[in-house]
């Protein structure tokens, strides 16, 4: 949304430590789910990660991670961790997100996190406490009243 845009109907900004405890979780499980990903290929490597195989590796990684997030923004708009928190991620206009857009927020993401975090402290300076992979990806994080999922 534009900065000072108004909120989808039944809609309220989460703050910046409700978002950041929803991190923490999520976390939690994209690294049982990155460490499931990782036995898998572990053996059908047969133990060698090493050179061009270990590349692949992190691709891989980086692709099972993106699925899951990708699926859960673009069906729904939350993941685990954000409908448990009453949180989902919509477009600036509220309209759901939609796979290119989830997309784009994934790998944006990525980038914050890999700069240290500095996407993710941009939320402390940003007028509307978007995280900045939200601002660049036409996104935002909004907390409903509700924790069912809307298609």
């Amino acid at each position: 949304m534009e900065p000072g845009a108004p909120l989808p109907p039944g809609a309220s900004v989460p703050g910046i430590g409700r978002r950041f405890l929803a991190i923490v979780y999520e976390a939690l499980l994209a690294f049982a789910a990155a460490f499931l990903a990782g036995i898998a290929f572990y053996g059908a490597a047969q133990g060698r990660l090493v050179g061009e195989t270990r590349l692949l590796f992190q691709i891989y990684l980086f692709c099972v991670l993106g699925i899951y997030f990708i699926a859960c923004w673009s069906r729904g708009g939350r993941t685990l961790p954000m409908q448990t928190w009453r949180m989902r991620i919509v477009r600036r206009d509220g309209a759901p997100v939609g796979v290119g857009r989830a997309a784009v927020r994934y790998a944006l993401a990525w980038i914050s996190l890999l700069s240290l975090g500095a996407g993710f402290l941009w939320a402390w300076v940003d007028r509307d406490r978007q995280f900045l992979h939200d601002r660049l990806a036409g996104t935002r994080i909004v907390m409903t009243g509700d924790a069912r999922v809307n298609s």
